[in-house]
């Protein structure tokens, strides 16, 4: 009984050490078991690795539109691209309608000629018109056969010529324009057995309206004669138009 009881003792210290083990190696033993002084603080440890990204945080509300911002400055212009390809022909196009048919491009003309026809009362007082009535040419009707004058329609230039028989006196006659002398022709007659002959031509330039004509101008110099034999006439013709809208004269 005596030596029992020591053994029992060892045992009883050896379970009380191994609970005791136990409870530190958990760190669970009561304060009231074990209470000493604040440890010293210990080393910083080291920085642990970076965590995992976190989730994606909830959309905030729309809020309202803000105030338009003013107008920025005129950027500098950029360079000159190269040129790019010749793009492909493209398809013909539909034919047009037909044009109005243009004005024939024809040159202006006029011309006349006439004669005194035989046993026209002659001779005339000083200031009248000769009328050379008989027509050898007037296609474009400038000259009229009943008054002996010429009336423009195409302006320009023309040449106007004069010939008379000379008989049984002198012959002047003038040739007029608009009422003025553009011209004057004399011819002396010395009571020869054959009449004479006096020729006059003037280059005038007219405009439509105007008038030329032959007028006696002295009324002691009017021998001015025709008969079936020898004449008497008056012809002007155009020399050049003054048109130049007209595509024969551009």
């Amino acid at each position: 009984m005596t030596t029992l009881k020591p053994l029992s003792f060892l045992l009883l210290l050896l379970f009380l050490q191994v609970r005791l083990s136990a409870l530190l190696e958990d760190n669970k033993i009561p304060p009231s078991l074990c209470t000493g002084h604040p440890g010293i603080p210990g080393s910083p440890g080291v920085h642990g690795s970076p965590g995992l990204p976190g989730r994606d945080g909830r959309d905030g509300r729309d809020s309202a539109p803000g105030e338009k911002g003013e107008k920025g400055d005129t950027g500098a212009p950029g360079e000159t691209g190269e040129r790019g390809l010749t793009g492909d022909k493209g398809d013909p196009g539909e034919r047009g309608q037909k044009g109005e048919a243009g004005q024939c491009a024809v040159a202006p003309k006029s011309a006349f000629s006439a004669k005194v026809s035989e046993g026209r009362d002659l001779p005339l007082p000083a200031g009248h018109t000769v009328v050379f009535d008989k027509i050898l040419l007037n296609q474009q009707g400038d000259y009229n056969p009943e008054t002996g004058r010429f009336t423009c329609k195409v302006p320009g230039v023309y040449y106007f010529a004069v010939h008379a028989t000379v008989y049984r006196t002198s012959l002047q006659f003038d040739l007029m324009k608009n009422g003025h002398v553009a011209a004057s022709y004399f011819q002396f007659f010395g009571n020869w057995p054959k009449p004479a002959s006096l020729s006059g031509g003037s280059l005038l330039h007219v405009v439509p309206g105007d008038q030329v004509w032959v007028q006696m101008a002295l009324g002691e110099y009017n021998g001015i004669y025709s008969s079936t034999k020898t004449d008497s006439t008056f012809s002007g013709f155009l020399v050049y138009s003054d048109w130049k809208n007209s595509a024969v004269f551009a």
